[in-house]
């Protein structure tokens, strides 16, 4: 049963985010693509904003593609962790509700990314898990780009409205 719980999870868990992050890239699934996301990114203060959207982007897609496969387990969970603190972190001002654009959807695929990362993948994957030397370096790499992102926003100050 653990399995296929897990398996139930990574699929759902991965599969939206994968397509989430083709959205911001690729402009998929009737998504912005890169260079709207970018400006949009670039609005909310978070600046480049192109290289800030294609981050998230490339966390969102690749982690969603690699969590739904379990293919070097536990690095897609970390990507998603990863885009998903700054995401959460983005819809704050809004406040807890999706319906109001906060952070309730961000915060619940972190809570899945984090329990993906600390039970695993299962034994239904499709390659190759990361050695555990090799996940402690992404965790850490992953940690600290996600913490650089997450100043970067707290810092950041929304693009002035032109013509007022």
């Amino acid at each position: 049963m653990r399995d296929i719980g897990l398996l139930a999870t990574r699929s759902v868990l991965g599969g939206y985010l994968a397509v989430h992050g083709a959205q911001k890239l690729f402009g998929s699934f009737g998504g912005p693509g890169l260079d709207a996301t970018a400006t949009a990114f670039e609005a909310q203060g978070m600046r480049p904003g192109k290289a800030m959207a294609l981050a998230a982007g490339a966390s969102e897609f690749g982690g969603g593609v690699l969590t739904v496969t379990g293919v070097a387990a536990p690095l897609g969970p970390l990507a998603i962790a990863g885009a998903m603190v700054v995401a959460t972190a983005v819809h704050r001002k809004q406040g807890p509700m999706a319906q109001k654009k906060g952070f309730e959807l961000p915060l619940t695929n972190l809570a899945l990314a984090v329990g993906l990362i600390s039970s695993g993948s299962g034994r239904w994957v499709l390659g190759p898990r990361l050695p555990k030397s090799m996940a402690r370096v992404a965790a850490v790499a992953g940690t600290a780009v996600a913490a650089g992102s997450l100043v970067q926003l707290l810092r950041a100050k929304p693009a002035a409205k032109v013509g007022t």
